[in-house]
């Protein structure tokens, strides 16, 4: 195909952009508030798990032994412990350690009348999965001379489901959000050809190949889709900015790690112009499929 003509055909795809200037407003909206919705909740779930990242490297089990063993027996068991699945660190704590702990944390006013007897050996124990925690619990205390475990796993538990129940509505909203997307992009270029179906005709009759007559209306798809995208990618960063200024803000969420934007930027844009360009595309090419046919 020569310059000349491919420019035109590219022309002619612009030019049916403005041509039906509702329709195409309508597209871009619709690809925009779709992409918007999907990359919101695929932020929140991201950075749900990086919350539970966060909370597998800090949050910790403790392991309590039991009083009467003494420390020498005590460390004995950590052969036993470090071989329970899940855990990722074992940590052996005496009493004197855990006082000293203790201290540190609070008033040592608070302590000038009791020794380190009253505290117990212990493991402090970090977890590879927090979902598994209840049963890594269960392990634990199965353990002879293990006389208690502390877990949180009420927390755990709450940030797990909310992982689960986040990516799960996330999956159904990306699918159903791009059938809508293909759907609305594929009908505002099924009205164009239909305003051209008797230049499409024509251009059928003197010998035009399918490739240049559907040229334009897929230049016409893949340009609304990227501008969807584009403008959706903005409105994605300026919200997840302004909530993240806003979090960070409140005391209440001082304890929240939130995932830079700067870290996800470029892979959401690609997936952004990515999704709009291959729904324009799309909606393109099958919109003017049964003009073409003989």
């Amino acid at each position: 195909m020569r310059m000349s003509r491919f420019f035109f055909l590219l022309g002619q795809g612009v030019k049916n952009i403005f041509t039906h200037g509702f329709m195409s407003f309508a597209s871009v909206a619709v690809i925009t508030a779709c992409l918007f919705i999907m990359g919101c909740f695929s932020l929140i779930t991201l950075n749900i798990d990086n919350m539970i990242a966060e909370m597998q490297s800090q949050n910790r089990v403790i392991a309590y032994v039991d009083e009467d063993l003494s420390e020498e027996q005590a460390r004995a068991l950590e052969s036993k412990v470090s071989k329970v699945k899940n855990i990722e660190t074992c940590e052996f704590v005496t009493r004197e350690e855990a006082m000293t702990s203790f201290e540190s944390d609070y008033d040592a006013d608070l302590f000038e009348n009791i020794d380190s007897s009253v505290f117990r050996h212990r493991y402090v124990l970090s977890l590879t999965d927090l979902s598994l925690m209840q049963e890594t619990k269960t392990d634990l205390e199965n353990i002879d001379g293990i006389a208690d475990v502390r877990a949180h796993l009420d927390y755990a538990e709450k940030f797990v489901t909310l992982r689960n129940i986040v990516s799960i509505v996330s999956v159904i909203l990306v699918v159903t959000l791009f059938v809508v997307s293909l759907f609305i992009m594929t009908n505002t270029i099924k009205l164009a050809t239909f305003t051209r179906r008797e230049e499409i005709a024509i251009m059928r009759m003197v010998g035009a190949t399918n490739g240049f007559i559907r040229l334009p209306f897929v230049v016409e798809g893949l340009i609304l889709g990227a501008l969807g995208g584009a403008i959706a990618y903005g409105l994605v960063a300026l919200v997840y900015h302004l909530a993240t200024q806003k979090l960070l803000a409140a005391m209440a969420f001082g304890f929240v790690v939130l995932v830079p934007f700067s870290t996800v930027a470029l892979p959401l844009l690609g997936v952004f112009l990515g999704v709009g360009i291959l729904v324009g595309v799309l909606g393109g090419v099958s919109a003017i499929r049964n003009y073409l046919k003989v």
